[in-house]
């Protein structure tokens, strides 16, 4: 190979080991873009929602004057990354971020923005796009069934209207796991239980703590006593209960959002919780239902840079073929695996290292065998 101008600094670095076929590209900034540009280049390496995206775009390439949606915009970006002629560079998302401002006013201002929240807003209207042209392929009108969105990213089916089978999408198949919320009655001792979807997680932390010690108090038990009473159906009145979350179907890519900023009453403001949370490149899940554990690997994560809510910066860390690389908008560069764990937090208050890992992107491994 020849090392010319032409050849970027990741090029060298990766020599002969540059993989076959990959592409490594940054996205420019549109003054405040970085939230998306974190997301989307998670997204990327997330490698069946990449090919599943470009199956999509290869499939509807021809279709006449279709629509532009947020869907073809994307699907358009991430083709004219996997098909450039050069392994490195620098691509502008332009329309793909119009697209995105003209579809919710929330991305407008030059505000800064969360990236867990425009996360959240893509899924949910890729998934709800890819429904619309399911069930306009089945000729049946109307949606597959309502949907209505809460803070956790948790869809929840209504029951209002005939019950019709959700249509389940690519972007369902890869994201979407199922929560149980059981509840038991402390005098008759009945279970009740009710399952909820998730597209991604959303848990709270605490300081010098792990993924894992987290995802175990999302799953602790809790007593619903006094005004919290459960109204139990089989003794017709308000009774004491115990209540717990358990994940029935653990998904294929588990997408883990910490809740970095909490809202704190006596100052009547969000603050940043820049607490050390330690995240494992793998991680078994243990808090399910039929309680076999499910494997695994850390393959992104969207950092946020920054010591408040309202200011800051966000940077992605993604695994691709067994190297780690650190995307920051228009700069790529490789980074140690070791590194990894400067981004879990700072184990005191007040210290210089502001870059805390925010949303983290797992494959389950055995989805992958």
């Amino acid at each position: 190979m020849v090392m010319g101008a032409t050849v970027s600094k990741l090029e060298k670095a990766l020599g002969e080991q540059f993989p076959e076929g990959e592409r490594y590209f940054g996205l420019e900034n549109f003054g405040n873009t970085c939230y998306c540009n974190s997301v989307l280049q998670a997204l990327y390496f997330c490698i069946p929602f990449r090919e599943q995206l470009l199956e999509y775009y290869s499939n509807n390439k021809n279709v006449g004057e279709a629509e532009e949606n947020l869907l073809t915009c994307l699907a358009d970006l991430f083709n004219q990354i996997n098909s450039s002629k050069k392994k490195t560079g620098v691509i502008a998302p332009k329309r793909f971020v119009q697209r995105v401002k003209k579809q919710n006013e929330l991305f407008r201002s030059y505000m800064h923005q969360d990236a867990h929240e425009f996360l959240n807003f893509l899924l949910n209207e890729l998934a709800e796009i890819l429904e619309k042209e399911g069930n306009d392929v089945k000729d049946s009108p109307g949606p597959s069934s309502q949907t209505e969105m809460n803070v956790n990213g948790t869809v929840h089916l209504q029951d209002n209207g005939p019950k019709k089978e959700p249509l389940l999408t690519w972007i369902h198949k890869s994201f979407q796991g199922i929560l149980t919320n059981e509840t038991k009655c402390l005098r008759c001792e009945t279970v009740t239980a009710r399952d909820e979807t998730f597209l991604d997680l959303s848990i709270d932390i605490e300081q010098n703590s792990s993924i894992t010690s987290c995802l175990k108090n999302f799953s602790s038990t809790e007593t619903l006593n006094a005004e919290d009473k459960f109204f139990c159906d089989k003794c017709c009145s308000l009774q004491e209960a115990q209540k717990r979350m358990k994940i029935k179907k653990p998904p294929s890519i588990l997408v883990i959002h910490l809740k970095r900023f909490k809202y704190i009453e006596q100052l009547g403001r969000y603050k940043k919780l820049s607490y050390r949370v330690v995240f494992p490149l793998e991680l078994k899940l243990s808090n399910t239902v039929e309680n076999a554990d499910s494997e695994y690997s850390l393959f992104a994560v969207v950092v946020h840079v920054g010591s408040g809510p309202n200011h800051g910066h966000y940077i992605s860390l993604v695994k691709s073929h067994n190297h780690w690389l650190f995307f920051d908008d228009e700069n790529v560069e490789m980074m140690d695996e070791s590194n990894v764990q400067t981004f879990f937090g700072s184990a005191q208050e007040y210290s210089s290292n502001t870059d805390h890992g925010y949303i983290l992107f797992y494959e389950n491994l055995d989805g992958r065998n």
